[in-house]
């Protein structure tokens, strides 16, 4: 709608310009936007008052020249007129308006992506949990926005790859090997003194258990170095094989899973080092090797490598990301925990310091989630003495509501999640509202049936007899669907899409609530037929979109 409305606005300046009513020749960007009150139209511009300034001229002056010159428009509009300091104000006719239902029917599942990405390749990286144990629900919320927002970008003509960077070297692995490998002994009769620093959860206690069934007691007297390696490797692997299931149980699959261990035997980490130093960038003190972020806005430098000659995962986070635009993408966006934020300047520093813009690469904070159960505060641990994993959420609410939770906030502001509201089955629980608008369209269609009607083909439709608000209303928020698309994708917002589903929804019942779809007069019938169908299509899509089904029976 707006593109069709800056074209004519376009095609007008340029008459203006034929006609030397206005003299400077150039159509600057023509900005459309909803006025906050009804009354001053459905679209307004001002690109009059931009224009003032290079014509010399009143602001008032300038829209009188673009009005004069628009034309009828097609039917576009019922009328044009001029507000304030030079405002050009559209009204949209309704015949506009449900011309967008034919463009939700050709486009079908379609509906909605736009071409605003223009192919340009990003590269989504999120949950990236280190392999030492299950995802908990912070790991939910995260695996969710990065999701949807590669969904998103995806819709707005992006080519999208989304990544999980396995964080398979250093400690933390040596710390699970550490954490199996007494679990085991102690299996075996071994009296063990359990670190406090180690993996404490029943699942390293299940581990340990499966591996005894597997190998036997053969492990015991293994050299200590050579039983850690073994058993971080058995561990890593299996927490791997867990998370990929639960993810895929969570409706999340990555294109690539990239391993923190494969930049080190690739000397990747090395190379990384090697280029910041031919920059200039690091320098030597106390023994160890420094970055010099500060000189990037960071509030401090950091350290690549220690005095004692390891190197930090900021080391292998200069790599990998140096190996990520390597690999031809146009930007990235990194999906964090909000306990992160303090590590956003110094990644930032080392796209500076690897000759990148900045702004190249994106971060998403992911805040907390609060866990409810009838508006009380869960205790958030379980059986497995840590926290509340995943599986454990989607295994009580389903997969819907888990994912429609975590998205109904801003990624950065705290969550509350309601377990006991996640699984009623009413207009209280917002998912259910939202699947409900859709599942009631597919029963209007199995009644129409019933009655020996079916849903009109495009074109055959008298849109003169949706003569209710309601109806232009709807009509008015289908056409803004592929925008809160857009917006969402450009924004990294996928919250927005699912405010507009809330939206859609509750236009949508309350319209059903006030009268039948399906009355005496057949042309009324097959045109809310029609229209209610593409309320079917763009709910469906939007929830298609954020990964929650579309059912059509509740």
């Amino acid at each position: 709608m707006k593109e069709r409305l800056r074209q004519y606005i376009g095609q007008a300046l340029q008459t203006c310009f034929d006609q030397q009513q206005l003299h400077s020749g150039q159509i600057p960007e023509i900005g459309l936007e909803v006025p906050a009150h009804a009354e001053h139209g459905d679209f307004s511009t001002n690109v009059a008052m931009i224009l003032a300034k290079a014509e010399k001229k009143a602001p008032r002056k300038v829209a009188e020249a673009i009005v004069a010159a628009l034309g009828e428009g097609a039917g576009m509009w019922n009328r044009v007129d001029i507000a304030g300091p030079g405002f050009i104000n559209f009204y949209l006719s309704p015949r506009c308006w449900f011309g967008v239902l034919d463009e939700v029917v050709r486009q079908g599942e379609q509906y909605g992506r736009t071409h605003s990405g223009a192919g340009r390749k990003v590269q989504v990286e999120f949950v990236s949990a280190n392999p030492t144990g299950p995802l908990h629900i912070g790991h939910g919320r995260g695996a969710a926005t990065g999701d949807a927002v590669a969904a998103v970008l995806s819709a707005a003509g992006y080519e999208v790859q989304r990544e999980y960077y396995i964080n398979d070297a250093g400690n933390q692995m040596l710390t699970l090997g550490r954490s199996l490998m007494l679990r085991y002994l102690e299996l075996l009769g071994e009296t063990v003194d359990f670190p406090t620093d180690c993996y404490q959860g029943v699942y390293v206690i299940d581990l340990a258990r499966e591996i005894l069934e597997r190998e036997g007691d053969r492990l015991q007297h293994l050299p200590e170095e050579e039983a850690l390696r073994f058993f971080a490797e058995q561990g890593g692997g299996k927490i791997r094989e867990g998370i990929e299931e639960d993810l895929a149980a969570f409706g999340v699959r990555f294109d690539n899973w990239y391993s923190e261990q494969s930049l080190y035997d690739r000397q990747s980490v090395d190379r990384g080092i090697a280029l910041l130093r031919e920059r200039g960038l690091t320098y030597e003190k106390e023994g160890a090797i420094w970055f010099r972020t500060t000189d990037f806005g960071d509030d401090k430098d950091r350290v690549l490598v220690r005095s004692n000659g390891v190197m930090t995962y900021f080391a292998s986070d200069v790599a990998y990301h140096k190996e990520k635009f390597e690999r031809g993408f146009d930007m990235v966006i990194d999906v964090w925990g909000a306990d992160h934020h303090g590590y956003v300047p110094r990644m930032k520093a080392v796209l500076a310091g690897l000759g990148r813009n900045p702004e190249d690469l994106q971060i998403i904070l992911v805040q907390l989630v609060n866990l409810l159960r009838d508006g009380q505060q869960v205790a958030m641990s379980t059986r497995s003495g840590e926290f509340v994993t995943l599986r454990e959420v989607i295994d009580e609410v389903g997969r819907d509501a888990c994912r429609f939770f975590f998205l109904m906030r801003r990624s950065d502001s705290q969550l509350d999640f309601d377990l006991e509201l996640a699984k009623k089955q009413s207009n209280e629980n917002p998912v259910f509202y939202v699947q409900y608008a859709h599942a009631r369209v597919c029963s209007i269609n199995r009644n129409a049936v019933e009655q020996g009607l079916a849903v009109p083909e495009m074109g055959k439709v008298d849109f003169e007899v949706l003569a209710l608000e309601d109806e232009l209303a709807l009509a008015r928020l289908l056409s803004r669907y592929p925008e809160v698309v857009d917006g969402a994708a450009a924004q990294f917002e996928p919250h927005r899409v699912v405010f507009y589903l809330q939206e859609l929804a509750a236009r949508f019942h309350s319209y059903y609530n006030k009268g039948r779809v399906l009355v005496e007069d057949p042309e009324v019938s097959r045109a809310r037929l029609y229209l209610v169908n593409c309320v079917r299509i763009v709910l469906r899509n939007a929830l298609l979109l954020l990964g929650v089904s579309a059912p059509e029976r509740m």
